[in-house]
């Protein structure tokens, strides 16, 4: 299911192209809103565990570790 999210604070992703052998880092803004379904997960930082989210979207690309805390999702 597809979700929309928005961004609250700028962060550094990196993103997976379809075709591209590479992931290409990228600079989502805050107020940016995109439609995405949310893989959520846990890593373990320096800091402890945060949690994060692989986020599928809608072009094919996946943006990949993003923080919860760095984007909220929008009313439908």
């Amino acid at each position: 299911m597809y979700h929309t999210i928005e961004f609250d604070t700028g962060v550094w992703a990196d993103l997976e192209v379809p075709g591209k052998a590479h992931l290409e880092q990228v600079l989502i803004k805050p107020g940016r809103r995109l439609r995405a379904k949310v893989k959520p997960y846990v890593v373990e930082s320096s800091y402890g565990l945060a949690e994060v989210a692989d986020l599928l979207l809608e072009d094919g690309s996946v943006a990949r570790t993003v923080r919860f805390a760095c984007f909220r999702f929008l009313d439908e």
